[in-house]
């Protein structure tokens, strides 16, 4: 892990960066249904993030897809707020900041788009992340914001950026 290097992702990103984001999940136990797992853009990434007012970040190391994370509007909602989706990292990206160093990323795209809020959805045994995302500010909700279909997702949070 001597080359960890944040770049905006590639058409040719879409297979590892797929299969990366459903290992993660598998591993934590996540369900297949209402979360990310069954969401169709994993097989599109590259597409999915040229969407208006959306960016995504892969974690590369000499080569290979480590990690990523983006950002794209809320799904069913008509405030100024975008989502942040999908910021998984492969078992041997973890505990060398680069969490820190997506959200940065991410958070910074958001500001520059104009976002007012950034809102998210996890699952409460994620510990680790649900702590790097109280450090970042972000606040617990009492319950979703928009319909992202993540419905087995019980953790809600936003970020306001103004």
């Amino acid at each position: 892990m001597n080359d960890l290097t944040i770049r905006p992702i590639k058409n040719t990103d879409d297979p590892q960066i797929g299969n990366l984001i459903r290992n993660v999940l598998l591993e934590f136990g996540v369900p297949k249904v209402g979360t990310a797992y069954a969401d169709p853009s994993l097989d599109a990434m590259f597409d999915y993030y040229l969407q208006d007012r959306s960016a995504y970040f892969i974690l590369e190391n000499e080569g290979s897809v480590v990690g990523g994370g983006g950002i794209a509007p809320l799904d069913n909602y008509d405030g100024n707020v975008c989502e942040l989706q999908k910021m998984y990292f492969a078992p041997v990206a973890r505990g060398k900041g680069m969490g820190t160093h997506m959200i940065d990323r991410c958070l910074a795209e958001a500001k520059m788009m104009g976002y007012d809020g950034c809102y998210l959805e996890t699952m409460s045994y994620m510990e680790a992340a649900g702590a790097l995302y109280k450090r970042y500010g972000f606040e617990t909700l009492d319950g979703p914001m928009g319909d992202t279909g993540h419905h087995a997702c019980g953790v809600h949070m936003i970020k306001w950026l103004k």
